[in-house]
């Protein structure tokens, strides 16, 4: 796949389980070599010996999970092209504003990424749709193995793996589950969820955010801490919230249905026209209103289209991705508005639901 041509991505297909509400799970482990300084302290010499020693570890690596991983050195893309791989959640922004001897490495599938020299000398991001997080650890320890095997990684018998942030300490491990909650959201529950969250030792926030408002009710929820406890039990320990947490989005979903069925059969309709129809958009827009046809979608209350457009749409929407399939960072407001809608017509047109396949027949 094309990271830069292809706007789905595969880890973020409905077909998992419980992918009604957990939409994607992420494994992530910072890693370092010993001897040698954190990124945020190296110098360029350095931090290209860094490089160096990840470029000889890669075919290890490959030969471990068994696909092909390309390099993108960070200094040899464009900047839209470093914001499309922010917005596909595949490098950070901070791997992107210093883009001088680092490089991140992408599976063929999007499912991985290594990044280098971020704040870590290395990162481990794996993925996997829906509630699949021991797979997605699986995948990391690997990857990690591979490079252990291969180079001396910074590790003390008390502290465990030594990282740039203390936050990291320990096992170097977050995992993060990516959740669809309308439902928490509509019944304004949502905030008794973080506060249990924080709670637990987690933290649930917006995907898309702002200071006053998340976008889409799309929220992930990550380990706080890394230190004093195993892999296992921190995996556990999200794995056993996720599940409450979708319990009770769940009952939510219910309740809309029971109390307020036509005011919500109302709300799903009316998004999907605009989406179908409208001839301008905004990224806010599209979130909003998407987010609202994909829970109508999953409690079968429309079955004009599938949810399989869910990908298409959610990085269709943005603006850099916009911009790349425009061919130029130089559009107005009203081009980026009016190129976003063509673009989620086409993906809505693109994954009819078996009402759309009836009607054709």
């Amino acid at each position: 796949m094309d990271v830069f041509r292809a706007n789905g991505l595969p880890w973020l297909t409905c077909r998992a389980a419980d992918s009604d509400v957990v939409i994607s799970s992420r494994i992530r482990l910072a890693r370092n070599f010993r001897k040698v300084p954190f990124p945020n302290r190296a110098d360029f010499e350095q931090l290209a010996a860094v490089l160096q020693l990840a470029d000889g570890v890669m075919p290890v690596v490959e030969q471990a999970t068994r696909q092909h991983l390309a390099r993108f050195a960070l200094d040899h893309l464009t900047k839209l092209q470093r914001d499309v791989l922010i917005d596909k959640r595949l490098i950070t922004n901070n791997l992107a504003k210093n883009p001088q001897d680092r490089a991140v490495y992408i599976s063929d599938d999007a499912s991985i990424s290594l990044l280098v020299n971020e704040e870590d000398h290395l990162r481990i991001a794996c993925r996997t749709p829906g509630l699949a997080l021991e797979q997605a650890y699986e995948t990391a320890s690997a990857i990690d193995d591979a490079f252990e095997s291969r180079l001396d990684i910074a590790f003390d018998e008390k502290m465990g793996y030594l990282t740039s942030c203390p936050t990291n300490l320990g096992t170097g491990l977050r995992a993060s589950v990516v959740l669809h909650l309308p439902g928490l959201v509509f019944t304004r529950n949502i905030t008794n969820i973080v506060n249990i969250s924080q709670q637990l030792g987690l933290t649930l926030r917006g995907l898309y955010s702002d200071d006053k408002e998340v976008y889409g009710n799309l929220f992930r929820v990550s380990n706080q801490l890394t230190l004093g406890f195993s892999e296992q039990e921190i995996i556990d320990n999200l794995k056993s919230a996720v599940k409450e947490i979708t319990a009770n989005e769940r009952r939510a979903r219910k309740a809309l249905a029971l109390y307020m069925k036509e005011h919500l059969e109302d709300d799903i309709w009316r998004a999907y026209g605009t989406l179908k129809y409208a001839r301008l958009l905004t990224e806010k827009e599209v979130l909003a209103l998407f987010s609202k046809v994909r829970l109508g979608i999953d409690m079968r209350l429309i079955e004009e289209v599938s949810a399989e457009c869910f990908p298409d749409v959610l990085i269709g929407s943005r603006a850099s991705w916009l911009q790349n399939l425009a061919g130029t960072e130089n559009m107005s407001k009203n081009e980026l508005d009016k190129l976003r809608a063509e673009t989620v017509r086409a993906a809505l047109a693109a994954h009819p639901g078996r009402g759309a396949r009836a009607a054709l027949r």
